[in-house]
């Protein structure tokens, strides 16, 4: 997105300018809930408290500084593109992997990832490559990506099989308090492309438990990563944390420059992984993939040397306890919801008392919470505070096409094993 971050120190963020943003009305649809009625979320003080999501430092320090190594920087190498794109920088390996695939890595940064063809639509899971174009995410292609979306039908929804519990009444979605470096730090958005133009997701920002106080892993919806049954791995995946950190209003944004948009700049997966389910059995409607629709992300930054967590102050633990439906008192989605009424710019959050949902008897459960963000917050994370800390339990996957509510995978063993094995092999980098 931007070629030059201004760095900005731990004690001294960036100075908001005054915002005439307000909460963004929610949308009504075809859906109802049990009484016929919408209910505006008032969350208690005390919940919010328990909830917040702080950061504990702001900016990369004096060492972040455009032009520094990434991360992985002893398993990186420079390449120039050509074509006007900047500099495809590769992790070591990643090269020659696009050459077994029959990818020349300058005509992929010129524009060659465009070719969508079956034999360059890579999908196993060793097959994952993204190679990080430099200035290839600016502000205005950030603000053209459209929301990729799972919606199930009402036929679908009320077709649920296994044990479900009625659909929740609507929760309207609450704005984010500003600056979101101060309020959501570990929340952002995850851009990527696929075969039908720029696409959005939202991501947190979680602990590496090998790498402790500096992480580089996002979690977000194996639909935000990979097509599911039939298609393959999207392309140019990359995270920015505390999007557009002022929340300000596309007007106020018309000439914004990159550090307004990405205060912590882009962050590039150079690995990803999401659930071999979500691989054979997601489709357009979640499908079976559904109850698996989970992805773990390993970024570097295209400027800088710091990690993700350090850079923005804060990350979350994740809970793999997978606690029934019935043992959580509350769940708070966060996402930059970007399908009408919402227009992506804006963070957002619901906060209800989940609900069961299964698809099908031979799925896990999912849990369902009642909200109006749509299709753009996908991929976003569920908290709950566990002995008073708030970690991430799930995240956003699928919803009904009214917007009334929204469905997220429990995180079990299955989960945790993709976790743990994306902080020992990748994580540290």
């Amino acid at each position: 997105m931007h070629s030059t971050r201004t760095p900005r120190s731990p004690s001294s963020p960036r100075t908001p300018r005054t915002s005439s943003s307000s909460p963004t009305s929610s949308a009504s649809g075809r859906f109802r809930s049990l009484s016929g009625r919408r209910r505006t979320l008032v969350a208690t003080t005390g919940l919010v408290a328990a909830l917040a999501l702080t950061a504990t430092a702001c900016g990369g320090g004096d060492d972040d500084t455009a032009g520094g190594s990434g991360s992985g920087a002893s398993a990186t190498a420079t390449v120039t593109a050509g074509g006007g794109d900047g500099k495809v920088r590769l992790p070591a390996g990643v090269a020659d992997k696009l050459k077994r695939h029959g990818i020349d890595v300058d005509d992929w940064a010129k524009g060659g990832w465009r070719d969508w063809g079956k034999d360059k639509w890579l999908s196993a899971a060793k097959d994952f490559v993204n190679p990080m174009i430099e200035g290839l995410w600016k502000p205005e292609r950030m603000k053209s990506a459209k929301e990729a979306d799972k919606t199930v039908t009402t036929k679908d929804a009320a077709a649920d099989q296994g044990v479900s519990d009625p659909a929740p009444e609507p929760v309207d979605a609450v704005a984010e308090k500003t600056p979101y470096h101060e309020n959501a730090a570990p929340v952002g958005k995850v851009f990527f492309d696929s075969p039908e133009g720029s696409m959005v997701c939202s991501g947190t920002v979680i602990k590496d438990v090998n790498h402790p106080g500096k992480s580089d892993l996002v979690w977000t919806a194996g639909h935000c990563v990979h097509a599911g049954s039939g298609g393959g791995w999207y392309r140019n995946i990359a995270f920015v944390p505390a999007y557009n950190d002022l929340g300000e209003s596309e007007a106020q944004l018309r000439n914004a420059t990159s550090a307004e948009i990405a205060p912590y700049g882009n962050w590039w997966a150079d690995w990803a992984s999401t659930s071999k389910e979500w691989i054979a059995g997601g489709s357009e409607t979640g499908g079976a993939g559904a109850a698996y629709d989970y992805a773990v992300l390993h970024v570097t930054p295209e400027q800088g040397s710091k990690s993700l967590e350090e850079t923005v102050g804060g990350a979350l633990d994740v809970d793999f306890s997978a606690p029934s439906a019935d043992e959580v008192a509350s769940m708070g989605a966060w996402g930059y919801p970007a399908a009408p009424p919402y227009n992506g710019l804006k963070m957002f959050k619901c906060l209800d008392r989940p609900g069961r949902l299964s698809l099908s008897p031979a799925l896990p459960t999912m849990y369902r919470i009642g909200c109006t963000m749509t299709g753009g917050s996908s991929g976003g994370g569920w908290f709950r505070v566990v002995d008073g800390r708030t970690k991430l339990v799930s995240n956003t996957s699928i919803g009904p096409s009214d917007n009334t509510w929204l469905a997220g995978p429990q995180l079990g063993a299955e989960a945790e094993a993709i976790y743990r094995d994306m902080s020992r092999t990748y994580g540290g980098r």
